[in-house]
């Protein structure tokens, strides 16, 4: 892959084919790397966000753009501001100066090409900390062999078991299928989730389910094809945050948060599959822990926020 990819973006599974470097593609954004905040995220899971954050840098746009997404305003209105390659890369620095255990690119996909320089050029520069690829997963895989030895860790959602709501709420129906197949590369380039001696996440995989109402995420079933594709082994944050954000009141089975029920039967299923390794959360159906974000930032500063209280369960 190259850079020409932009001129008909094809570097995701939308293969839009819109020529980036003048319009926006399906992702909603061009070209331009777009980020709206850059914190030292105290919200993560334990072994990212440790005693000093994760360096989180929310990126603009997105290639699935879910009608729930608790990021609506960055993900689907692209609230953001347009930075260079040499900006990022001052602020990934600024953020490893500043104490961050990682650094934590939220929403990435679309940026694959511009990131992987940019990755390169801060390591070069005296990145030493680990980079992390937090993404929902929709990704094609000859894409993701392009950051192969470039990021650490790697933390996908797997959002749908099912295609019909894989449609119905992110307009992907082949999301099932292209998930576990960026899954398993993930997986293939760093294996199993690695802590240091003070439990902060130095390479590895883990991967994040976000437990929907009424069943919708096929969460239980997903844990068998992990099961059967990965094994038990992996680390997982099976997440009970949900809340209607984004266009989620246009869907009457979307409007409520879950269950404890709910919670505790994809909990349960995983423990009876035999996965040790999980984080869990207590249930909320509150926009407590999402960021605020500006419309139109006018300068990007790391800033400290939030705590989920994710548990891990041995």
């Amino acid at each position: 892959m190259s850079y020409s990819q932009m001129f008909s973006c094809n570097i995701c599974p939308r293969n839009c084919g819109i020529d980036r470097t003048k319009n926006k593609g399906y992702c909603g954004v061009t070209d331009k790397l777009r980020i709206n905040l850059a914190t030292r995220h105290f919200g993560e899971e334990p072994c990212f966000s440790g005693t000093r954050g994760s360096g989180t840098i929310f990126f603009a746009g997105c290639n699935l753009r879910c009608v729930y997404c608790q990021n609506y305003e960055i993900s689907t209105l692209c609230w953001g501001k347009d930075i260079s390659v040499e900006e990022l890369i001052r602020l990934m620095l600024k953020l490893q100066e500043e104490g961050a255990h990682n650094i934590n690119l939220v929403t990435p996909t679309h940026f694959t090409l511009q990131l992987r320089e940019a990755i390169i050029q801060a390591k070069e520069k005296g990145l030493t900390i680990p980079v992390l690829w937090n993404s929902s997963a929709y990704e094609k895989v000859e894409t993701l062999q392009l950051l192969t030895g470039l990021v650490d860790i790697y933390l996908p959602d797997f959002k749908y078991a099912h295609k019909v709501y894989a449609q119905k709420y992110s307009s992907a129906p082949d999301y099932p299928a292209v998930a576990i197949s960026a899954i398993k590369e993930m997986f293939s380039q760093v294996g199993l989730l690695k802590l240091d001696e003070k439990g902060i996440a130095q390479k590895g995989l883990l991967l994040r389910m976000l437990v929907l109402p009424n069943k919708l995420a096929g969460c239980k079933e997903n844990l068998y094809t992990l099961t059967e594709e990965l094994g038990t082994e992996l680390t997982l944050s099976l997440m009970g945050q949900y809340y209607p954000a984004g266009k989620a009141k246009n869907y009457k089975e979307l409007t409520r948060g879950i269950t404890l029920s709910e919670y505790f039967e994809v909990v349960d299923t995983a423990v009876e599959l035999g996965f040790t390794k999980l984080y869990t959360q207590e249930i909320s159906s509150s926009d407590t822990w999402t960021p605020n974000f500006s419309p139109a930032p006018e300068e990007i500063n790391p800033v400290s926020e939030f705590n989920p209280q994710l548990e891990l369960t041995l």
